[in-house]
């Protein structure tokens, strides 16, 4: 993909010195997603392994709201008259859109403000980082529509951010969470007036766009591979990554910096 003509269908999109700004834009619906709104995420961020171009991600709100999860009418009423191998190719579609999200090797960071519930929940808990308003309300609510609170990876990544107990409470009874509660849990990294919360995520999104961008994707490899690691085998990928890293052109622009007593600017090779 080219990000300076990327032109979606079905979200906003815009990029600038490094970092992409992407949205749903539906406020009077509060943001839901849709057949097509998935489909073309999940494309985008799969696309994005392939464009070094884009250093950082922020995954914004619009009209006072993050997500409202599937739409009510376009996805969630067809899904009742759907046989299983639509719903199966349905369900594998949207966690495919996670796995997209998670195999990107830029950080994305999820500025939520507002309502940010069932899929619109998973999409801020798939980001690396999270912002929040006050007004942030948060709720995996699967359960309280019928469905098992196994949806998109909740079960498996929910309870490394929050711990096992606190995750299946909100699985198993659906219930919001609040910004204080979410700070306090660890899943939020910090709660923003409103009016801050577009420029704290892009300025975080600028600091990681300025860093060592290719080390940064190892991190979050790392992050991502070592879930199901011994301790072991753990050190050894690291010991691995690391040693990839040390061959960079960043690695040597930091020691140069450092004897220079400069900041070093890194290039992201």
């Amino acid at each position: 993909m080219t990000p300076e003509t990327f032109s979606p269908k079905h979200f906003l999109w815009s990029f600038k010195d490094g970092v992409a700004r992407v949205s749903l834009n539906r406020p009077d619906r509060k943001n839901p997603l849709t057949f097509d709104s998935y489909a073309e995420l999940r494309d985008l961020f799969r696309d994005l392994t392939y464009a070094p171009a884009v250093k950082a991600v922020v995954f914004g709100s619009e009209g006072g709201n993050f997500c409202s999860g599937g739409d009510v009418h376009e996805i969630i009423g067809p899904l009742t008259k759907m046989g299983m191998p639509e719903l199966l190719s349905f369900t594998r579609m949207t966690g495919d859109l996670v796995k997209a999200m998670r195999a990107c090797p830029q950080p994305i960071v999820a500025a939520i403000d507002g309502v940010s519930v069932g899929a619109g929940a998973i999409i801020s808990m798939a980001s690396d980082l999270r912002y929040a308003t006050p007004a942030a309300k948060t709720a995996f609510l699967f359960n309280r529509v019928g469905l098992a609170g196994c949806d998109m990876g909740a079960c498996a990544i929910l309870p490394r951010i929050i711990g096992q107990g606190r995750a299946s409470e909100l699985l198993f009874f659906g219930r919001s969470f609040s910004a204080e509660e979410g700070l306090a849990w660890g899943y939020f990294n910090a709660i923003l007036d409103a009016d801050e919360l577009n420029a704290h995520a892009m300025a975080m999104a600028a600091k990681l766009s300025a860093g060592p961008t290719f080390a940064n994707g190892i991190t979050k490899n790392q992050l991502n591979y070592e879930w199901d690691m011994s301790i072991d085998s753990a050190i050894e990928a690291e010991a691995q990554a690391q040693a990839i890293c040390m061959k960079t052109n960043d690695f040597k622009r930091a020691y140069d910096a450092f004897v220079a007593k400069e900041k070093p600017v890194f290039e992201g090779d």
